[in-house]
């Protein structure tokens, strides 16, 4: 395909995209129609049918990407005439490309189009996610960290915090940590650092509770402030076992660490990329 075709293509599809009130970019089925070359509606609507069943068989739920709409048009004579129109999101024109005909220019672009664009949001989607898996680890140790030094305050040495951390995780896991290690098969690093973002907020929480009630009910000795945590521990897995979270049948996650180096790589990465843009538009000038 032409480079000057692909770059016009380009323009035509994200020429006709609209946003919702909220931010949410879709474009509209009779739009979608003209730029992939459909001249009959019915023909259209045959091939929106197969995407949403496509749709539908990938788990999706098939209103939140296909929205019947109203679409109000000019006829001679100053009249007006209402026709069906429907709402599409990228995820939906992707389908619908999908279900096109191939050999048709237009389509064979839309295909590649919406695919690489979907697969933009969803790299992002993940990226976002990470991160956030990230930030909970960072803040549990956080949170740790304040525990051990309200340990030392309090009863005057916290050399078995370690234990009481362990005594958290057998409430919370209803294993010890070293069978949840040997489950996850995690050998010589911390089992936080292969926690879900989920039970990362959950560790955190009951340690959260762990601290304030050590510090409003005065706690001196390592043994009250070892069962309030372990106390804390066991509500918080009754919440989540309430809610159809057992924690210890949760699949481990990849190690942070390593979230941690690719986060930091794409971030390099970015920057790279921008410099690289920055230096080829200032070539062009």
């Amino acid at each position: 395909m032409e480079k000057e075709i692909i770059i016009s293509l380009t323009n035509n599809f994200e020429s006709c995209s609209n946003k919702t009130e909220d931010g949410i970019e879709f474009w509209l089925a009779r739009d979608l129609q003209s730029l992939l070359g459909y001249d009959k509606w019915d023909n259209f609507k045959n091939v929106i049918f197969k995407a949403k069943r496509a749709c539908e068989v990938s788990g999706q739920t098939v209103l939140d990407h296909f929205a019947d709409v109203g679409k109000t048009i000019e006829m001679p004579k100053s009249a007006v005439k209402e026709i069906d129109d429907i709402m599409l999101t990228r995820y939906a024109c992707y389908l619908i490309a999908q279900n096109g005909d191939s050999r048709k220019e237009k389509i064979a672009f839309a295909q590649t189009y919406f695919a690489v664009q979907t697969r933009k949001a969803e790299i992002i989607e993940q990226r976002i996610l990470e991160y956030e898996r990230v930030q909970a680890r960072h803040k549990l140790a956080e949170t740790e960290k304040e525990l051990s030094k309200i340990i030392f305050e309090q009863t005057g040495g916290n050399e078995n915090f370690a234990l009481i951390r362990s005594k958290g995780d057998s409430a919370l896991f209803n294993k010890t940590t070293q069978q949840m290690k040997n489950k996850w098969g995690i050998k010589n690093k911390p089992l936080a650092n292969h926690m879900p973002t989920i039970l990362l907020k959950a560790k955190d929480f009951a340690t959260e509770i762990t601290i304030y009630n050590a510090k409003d009910k005065k706690m001196n000795t390592e043994r009250q402030i070892s069962d309030e945590h372990i106390t804390n521990n066991k509500t918080v897995r009754k919440t989540l076992i309430s809610r159809g979270i057992v924690p210890e049948n949760i699949s481990p996650a990849e190690d942070i660490k390593k979230v941690e180096r690719k986060l930091h790589s794409d971030t390099k990465k970015t920057l790279k990329d921008n410099k690289t843009f920055k230096g080829d538009k200032k070539w062009k000038n």
